[in-house]
């Protein structure tokens, strides 16, 4: 009887070997091309078509080879259960629940045929647990998650949404898991996972909604928010970006599964670092005694979003309650289970085949909006998501007394890694607070809100995609065109004589008898007039047609630029001046001198990276050096305002680092290909990075010590 059992066994098990050495046969020269400039799939869907089809033929090539012989030499004292134990803990390994539930079943049957008393009895149970805790471990992941628990008065309490938070601690930040039920909020912190044991959570704090309140600044004591500084911040994206091509490589050797897991867990404490860390706009709640707590979020978006949640459930929640301790642990304890939000909310953190969002320009019209029921004065932002929070990027003019407003504004938005673009409408208020503008508190109101998912495939065609997002009612109607980075920044060379866009700067400075370009004097010269305490000037995007009309009027030399520089919104003047710097047909620290400067930045001897790059700088021809001076000194005065225009030297570095040194399409490391992908890789990241980290270096200094030979010279030529 056994032996008949087991004989049906190797059957099984040849025919199911055969059935992979099948799947092997195509594999194999699938694998070899994915490698190639020409792959018919890539590694990450090879992997996904042929899930450790390799591994477990050699797993199960192993257990027909060692109980093959066993059974043609066959008697009644032969065992065979450490071969299935061997089996089932191998296959346990590969976590293939489907073979680990044919093992289980094979087992179950063998150990009915053999008798308690037998020596394989024993080691067949064994393999028959190890196989059943498996699959029991299984079931549980895939369990419907719980939506609500039962309280006392049989009532449910339910779940409404939870989020990871950065709360303000007597002015340290610390990362809290908060969760917002029907009746209470309550704050944990996820505690520190011990060996074997399960995740846990620990209760900072809860607030029945009956009770809570949102405080602004002046209802509270004066609690600064301690500010990070952005190079800090920028350390913290590349070093994401880094470990990130680390994984990449290491996919590809096809090895290496520890090291892997070594560096996602690199890569989950630096993207939990940056989230802790990036967020500066408070949002405060108190309970009925009046104390408050503070969280910091990066958006007004999200801050009005949990406002009108809880502001909507409040309508239902009359009574104040207090919680028993042993209520509170229970409610504690079942928020493992009850938890949406498993991970930091990271655009890195996706899986290979999730959308890695968007690089490069997405340019949106703001055309009109509909369904207000009074006239207001609106005027409308974008935000779009930027390493896993929301960056504010553009603003619209305020239009004035109407129900139907009609902005016809087009802004160019850079996105890095952006997966979803927000719009907020908001009535326009007179009397705004300096107190309250400081702390991040926008006292004009919010009308609406609302946001849409940027699908690759829908912008990667190139024409104009009409959109509308509707909010309770009202309708704002957009249009949007993607261009991916590696077009998007693509010096084009020129032999362009007339005009200043696009015209070699030794040209235009030749043909005006000045050693700086008029169009940077003149841009320079008005933002300076009006635009110095501007918040995010030259990060903001100005008005893209005013940009435009702007570029028209200095390429035909129109007298009258001057006179529509002082009609035009700031923001378009400042674009305009980026712009210029973008479309030289050769960058401003010159392709040639560009390795060197990328070379230099990176040098860690400080004596040796301060003598090439000053070296670097000073042979630059001389209208590239005398014009890059006068903008360095021009973008440390705003830098001077930072406290009230938000622009430090790092975020001017960000803003202009890539405009003046990009290199032209020859010089630069990534392929022009028409192929790539419209997600960009990160090894451009890095490069950009690079380029920001130059520009960084000289706004940082002082001084730039000039031999006397140039000193007269250069003196001459700023004050031109």
């Amino acid at each position: 009887m056994r032996k008949w059992v087991l004989s049906g066994i190797l059957a099984s098990e040849e025919i199911y070997l055969s059935q992979l050495e099948a799947l092997l046969i195509p594999m194999k020269p699938l694998r070899a091309a994915a490698t190639t400039s020409q792959p018919m799939l890539t590694i990450q869907q090879i992997e996904t078509i042929f899930f450790k089809v390799p591994e477990l033929h050699e797993i199960h090539k192993d257990f027909y080879d060692a109980l093959l012989p066993r059974v043609q030499d066959w008697s009644y004292q032969q065992c065979v259960g450490d071969l299935f134990q061997k089996l089932n803990l191998k296959v346990k390994s590969t976590k293939d629940c489907k073979d680990q539930s044919m093992c289980s079943m094979r087992i179950d049957y063998i150990s009915q045929s053999f008798f308690f008393l037998h020596p394989d009895y024993p080691l067949l149970q064994d393999a028959l647990r190890i196989s059943q805790n498996f699959l029991s471990s299984i079931n549980e992941e895939i369990t419907p998650r719980r939506q609500s628990m039962t309280v006392k008065k049989g009532e449910n309490r339910q779940l409404l949404r939870d989020r990871f938070m950065v709360e303000l601690v007597e002015g340290s930040r610390k990362l809290r898991h908060v969760f917002l039920f029907t009746d209470l909020l309550l704050c944990t912190k996820l505690k520190k996972q011990a060996a074997g044991k399960g995740q846990q959570y620990d209760c900072k704090w809860y607030i029945p909604l009956a009770d809570v309140t949102f405080q602004n600044i002046e209802d509270c004591e004066s609690n600064p928010i301690p500010l990070v500084q952005d190079e800090e911040i920028d350390a913290m994206k590349i070093k994401i970006s880094q470990i990130k091509n680390e994984i990449q490589r290491e996919k590809r050797t096809t090895k290496g599964s520890k090291v892997i897991e070594r560096l996602r867990k690199k890569l989950s404490e630096q993207e939990s670092l940056l989230l802790l860390m990036s967020p500066n706009m408070a949002f405060r709640v108190a309970n009925r005694n009046g104390k408050g707590f503070t969280f910091l979020i990066s958006s007004d978006y999200e801050r009005a979003e949990w406002r009108e949640i809880i502001r909507e459930q409040q309508k239902k929640c009359f009574k104040s309650f207090s919680l028993t301790s042993l209520e509170l642990q229970m409610l504690t304890n079942s928020c493992v289970k009850l938890q949406t939000v498993h991970t930091i909310p990271m655009t890195m953190n996706k899986e290979d085949d999730e959308s890695p969002g968007l690089y490069g320009f997405l340019n949106v019209i703001v055309h009109s909006a509909s369904g207000l029921k009074q006239s207001l004065n609106l005027y409308c932002t974008l935000e779009v998501d930027s390493f896993g929070y929301f960056v504010n990027k553009a603003k619209t003019r305020v239009y004035r007394d109407s129900t139907e407003p009609s902005w016809n504004e087009e802004f160019e938005i850079e996105l890095e890694g952006s997966q979803t673009l927000r719009l907020l409408c908001y009535e326009k208020c007179c009397n705004r607070t300096k107190q309250g503008k400081e702390d991040g508190e926008n006292t004009d109101k919010i009308v609406a809100k609302g946001q849409i998912k940027m699908d690759p495939q829908t912008l990667q065609n190139k024409d104009w995609q009409r959109t509308v997002i509707s909010m309770n009612g009202i309708e704002v109607k957009l249009s949007m065109k993607f261009t991916s980075r590696e077009f998007s920044l693509k010096r084009m060379p020129s032999r362009k004589q007339s005009g200043v866009f696009g015209v070699k700067i030794n040209v235009v400075t030749k043909r005006e008898r000045s050693k700086v370009p008029l169009i940077v004097r003149q841009c320079v010269e008005e933002i300076e007039r009006r635009g110095m305490e501007e918040v995010g000037i030259y990060r903001v995007s100005g008005v893209a047609t005013d940009i435009q009309a702007l570029k028209a009027a200095f390429d035909s030399n129109n007298k009258d630029v001057s006179m529509m520089m002082r009609e035009m919104d700031v923001n378009a003047i400042a674009g305009t001046l980026k712009l210029y710097f973008r479309e030289l047909p050769e960058p401003l620290f010159t392709d040639d001198l560009y390795p060197n400067f990328a070379g230099g930045i990176a040098l860690s001897d400080s004596v040796a990276k301060d003598s090439c790059m000053l070296n670097l700088l000073l042979s630059l021809p001389e209208p590239n050096l005398v014009t890059f001076l006068f903008l360095l000194d021009h973008l440390k005065r705003v830098a001077e305002n930072e406290s009230i225009n938000k622009m430090s030297f790092h975020n001017l570095a960000t803003v202009f680092g890539p405009t003046l040194l990009r290199p032209s399409e020859k010089d630069s490391k990534i392929s022009a290909s028409t192929t790539l992908p419209i997600s960009m890789n990160d090894s451009w990241s890095l490069e950009v990075m690079s380029q920001v980290q130059v520009l960084l270096y000289f706004l940082q200094l002082e001084s730039i010590p000039t031999p006397d030979s140039k000193r007269q010279s250069l003196l001459f030529s700023t004050e031109v």
